[in-house]
């Protein structure tokens, strides 16, 4: 019988190799999921995954966690904010149209 000889490798890559070099040249995963019926969102799903070091997403311009209201209070003119102003409107808006249409009901009786 002819032996068989197992093969290294000659340079072993371990894992503290591997995340320097991941954290030296970022990965980025991002993916969003959204779930519509008529324009109504029914379900939004935000993934955002970076894995690098804080230096070099900058350096590579990823900066989302600096502007997303969910991870920082410094966020500038957050979507929520800027919907709730115009929501009250509407209901003032609102409001106020019942009241004229009140009042002109109690004119006609």
């Amino acid at each position: 019988m002819s032996e068989q000889k197992m093969m290294h490798a000659t340079e072993a890559t371990n894992l503290a190799d591997i995340l320097e070099r991941v954290l030296d040249k970022g990965i980025v995963i991002a993916g969003d999921i959204k779930i519509q019926i008529a324009d109504i969102d029914l379900l939004t799903i935000r993934i955002r995954l970076l894995v690098a070091s804080v230096d070099k997403a900058l350096e590579m311009g990823i900066n989302w966690w600096q502007q997303d209201p969910y991870l920082t209070s410094k966020a500038k003119g957050t979507d929520i904010e800027q919907e709730n102003r115009e929501l009250r409107k509407k209901l003032e808006r609102n409001e106020e149209l019942k009241k004229r249409l009140e009042r002109a009901e109690a004119k006609t009786t």
